[in-house]
């Protein structure tokens, strides 16, 4: 069975970066979207920054400027550079390919903790 394995988490002090990844364990054709989401306690699940098959790329508004999505197709993955971190940051973040036909994979989640 796919299973997206993500990392890259960890904790950080404010103005810090991180960079996260997320790969499938093994080949997928014709992935259409990447995305990354997060989820604050107690907060539901909010889109971060979503990329396409053509590499068209779409991010929340307290990201823009801040955090950059990217993905190779050879190896699957998808990526989030994020820097200027802030607390507010803090979630768990989540990497999703969606695929044709309603079809979608989720990764486990990663933390990513700022602190001040």
């Amino acid at each position: 069975q796919v299973q997206l394995v993500e990392s890259g988490g960890g904790l950080v002090q404010a103005g810090e970066s991180l960079r996260l990844s997320c790969a499938a364990s093994e080949r997928i054709f014709s992935i259409n979207n990447m995305a990354w989401y997060r989820q604050a306690p107690g907060k539901q699940r909010e889109l971060v920054a979503l990329i396409t098959s053509g590499g068209n790329t779409n991010y929340a508004d307290y990201v823009k400027g801040r955090f950059t999505i990217s993905r190779d197709n050879a190896k699957n993955t998808v990526y989030l550079q994020m820097n200027s971190l802030k607390p507010e940051d803090t979630a768990v973040y989540y990497c999703s390919f969606h695929l044709s036909f309603g079809i979608a994979y989720w990764g486990q989640g990663t933390q990513v903790t700022v602190s001040s």
